[in-house]
């Protein structure tokens, strides 16, 4: 059997030139921005244009483009390696969702390909209708228009998949061995935030990143362990779910802790860790006066995590409909928004 599989992810610009179009798609998105196209085009051309002075500034201070691309590529061959060692043939494709490579050269390259079935696997580990259901509504356009009609498989989300909890509670534990002796940590998991009134209309986001804090935190298994979870990369005037990351800083410094902050929703570097969290939040940290700030590296290549990625491809090819780290859905039923009803 051919077996394609689709990495999916948000994307990132890969030069200064790229900033603005990037960020012109992101905010032509429904899903970022719920009106109508004939209001929604031209607000995001006038969004983007302003924020990109600043976001080429910041991708600036990691080389000028995002690292997002390299980094799911060595992703997508250490699925292929480690799928191999199982028997299971498989060609990676990267479907990013507001820069290239996007679905529409994915689903025309898989095509050339010609596979016997194709999987779906979105490296956003909590489902949301901002990403996961975003970018399939983009592939599901594009295979279309590709002329794709193989059979196809879709992996939902996993934000407990043994694999993945195993790789954040490994890179945290590495992050323990580097605290200074007599400080008092709190340990921060940080997500993207999300507009409080997207979890309002039903999106089961922050219940599952809720879920994957839980999971890390009795990985881990430390007696006593002072933690939380926070949200991190707020824009725009509406109200953000919280606490937010910056305060849980904050509120670290004054009482005088340390900090070890890990990404719980990013699985690759980008401008949200290497920045947002290495430079911006390191600055306040030492502004607020936390003791010690020790930043988590984001899972990417991590063995455990592959091997949680392959264990549910591996599920996919042989299981009629969506694929989760469960055996059914796990959203309760008041988020209308998961994912695991839509027909890929």
């Amino acid at each position: 059997m051919k077996l394609a599989i689709v990495l999916f992810n948000l994307g990132g610009p890969d030069s200064p030139e790229a900033v603005e179009p990037f960020l012109r798609n992101l905010f032509s998105d429904k899903a970022i921005i719920s009106l109508p196209a004939l209001f929604r085009v031209p607000l995001a051309r006038f969004i983007a244009a302003r924020r990109a002075p600043l976001a080429r500034e910041i991708y600036g201070r990691i080389g000028g483009r995002s690292p997002i691309v390299p980094e799911t590529e060595e992703q997508g061959r250490a699925l292929e390696t480690t799928l191999a060692a199982q028997g299971i043939a498989a060609k990676t494709f990267i479907a990013m969702r507001y820069w290239h490579p996007m679905s529409d050269a994915a689903a025309r390259a898989v095509a050339a390909w010609n596979p016997d079935r194709v999987v779906l696997l979105p490296l956003y580990p909590q489902h949301s209708t901002t990403t996961t259901a975003s970018s399939l509504d983009a592939w599901q356009n594009a295979a279309r228009a590709a002329g794709l009609s193989v059979p196809v498989s879709r992996i939902c989300c996993y934000p407990d998949e043994e694999g993945f909890i195993a790789a954040q509670a490994d890179a945290i534990a590495e992050a323990f061995t580097r605290r200074m002796p007599g400080v008092d940590y709190r340990l921060l998991l940080s997500a993207h935030g999300l507009p409080k009134r997207t979890v309002e209309a039903g999106d089961p986001y922050q219940w599952q990143v809720e879920k994957t804090a839980e999971a890390i935190v009795e990985k881990l298994g430390i007696d006593g362990l002072d933690w939380n979870v926070c949200y991190q990369s707020r824009v725009g005037p509406l109200e953000w779910i919280g606490p937010a990351t910056d305060a849980e800083i904050r509120r670290a410094g004054a009482g005088q802790k340390g900090v070890i902050i890990a990404p719980i929703a990013f699985v690759s570097e980008h401008s949200e860790t290497l920045v947002e969290l290495d430079i911006e939040y390191a600055k306040l940290a030492h502004e607020a006066g936390v003791a010690d700030y020790v930043r988590v590296k984001a899972v990417g290549t991590a063995p455990e995590f592959i091997a949680g990625l392959a264990r549910l491809v591996a599920r996919a090819i042989t299981t009629k409909g969506p694929v989760n780290c469960a055996a059914g859905r796990i959203c309760p039923a008041k988020f209308s928004g998961c994912g695991w009803e839509k027909v890929a």
